[in-house]
């Protein structure tokens, strides 16, 4: 039988490339750091005979420079900055690595609820004046997580493992969803998140989005970002929830319209926010969500993993033995729908 030859623009460790390699002697697996899109196009260009890429990046000209391509498998969760490329008005099929953020991500936004919940910048800051505060029973007397409401927008692999992670808080559970019930079929770390799509007290589809933000007492946005999910959090949403409401971004920044959640904050129409994404990145010096006391701020991090690497490979692995033998990949990209 033909070799497949695969190309990985993304740095493998070479204990990594080994597993890769030990799914099938078919496989001619190579190598090439890129850092940028020029750079794929580079190594695609020393490779014309790639059939598989695995990437980050992808030059607009990627299709030419590969005319054997058939599949690319993203290092990413999200394709969105794919929305445009050539690609996606092609044969060839995309995959995401969406599920092996899953565990960081969600132990990222507990460490944001915690946080606000426990006003940890406070400790921190009393701590360098070394100052033991006056008043701090009302201070930090904050409602606990348990009992309270988590909403939770998006509940793909990253949503159910914030949620399950709730359930485990005593948290009670909402979740907007497209269409609820188990997982559709994509990479998951074991004893991870929510398979059978059991732990949400309510489902609620898209257009109960404001009846489902009235509830909520911590909103975690992991949506994917579409035309569709552009600016979905605005004035009007930002305005249905609590004022003592609190809500996490770990998904991307242009689908909360930043204007309206400077205002919402200054101005008290939520709590606080913990945000992970922005629409600009980095974000501006001179953004106002600097100065906020309200907002816990992070340099799109969250995902961020030492096992990161060995949790892509597996994936890829595994959708190498299905590619082989003709089955679905996980994870792959509606191109309908832009994930």
């Amino acid at each position: 039988m033909e070799p497949i030859h695969v190309l990985s623009t993304v740095r493998f460790s070479d204990e990594l490339l080994t597993q890769l390699e030990a799914v099938s002697p078919r496989l001619r697996i190579s190598q090439q750091t890129c850092s940028n899109a020029d750079g794929v196009a580079a190594a695609l260009a020393a490779h014309p005979a790639t059939e598989v890429l695995y990437t980050f990046h992808l030059p607009p000209q990627a299709l030419t420079l590969a005319p054997r391509l058939r599949w690319i498998q993203l290092h990413t969760a999200g394709a969105d900055h794919l929305l445009d490329h050539p690609v996606m008005r092609s044969e060839v099929i995309i995959t995401t690595a969406s599920g092996i953020h899953a565990t960081p991500i969600a132990e990222y936004v507990f460490a944001s609820l915690l946080a606000h919940r426990w006003q940890v910048p406070m400790w921190t800051h009393c701590q360098r004046e070394k100052r033991w505060p006056s008043g701090r029973w009302g201070m930090y007397a904050r409602p606990e997580l348990r009992g309270s409401t988590l909403g939770i927008l998006g509940y793909g692999s990253i949503g159910r493992e914030v949620g399950r992670l709730g359930r485990a808080f005593g948290m009670r559970v909402l979740a907007l969803r497209r269409s609820p019930g188990r997982a559709e079929e994509g990479y998951a770390v074991d004893y991870t998140g929510d398979p059978e799509g059991a732990i949400p007290d309510r489902f609620y589809p898209p257009d109960a989005l404001h009846e489902m933000l009235a509830e909520c007492d911590y909103l975690v946005i992991a949506l994917p970002l579409t035309p569709e999910t552009f600016h979905l959090i605005g004035e009007a949403e930002l305005r249905a929830m609590k004022p003592t409401a609190y809500l996490v971004n770990i998904a991307r920044g242009p689908i909360v319209d930043e204007a309206a959640l400077v205002r919402a904050l200054q101005e008290g129409w939520i709590a606080g926010a913990g945000l992970d994404v922005f629409e600009q990145e980095p974000l501006p010096p001179e953004s106002p969500l600097w100065e906020l006391d309200n907002v816990l701020l992070s340099p799109h991090v969250a995902g961020f993993s030492p096992r990161y690497d060995e949790r892509a490979a597996a994936l890829f692995a595994q959708n190498l033995a299905r590619y082989l033998a003709g089955e679905p990949l996980l994870n792959l990209v509606d191109k309908a729908r832009g994930y």
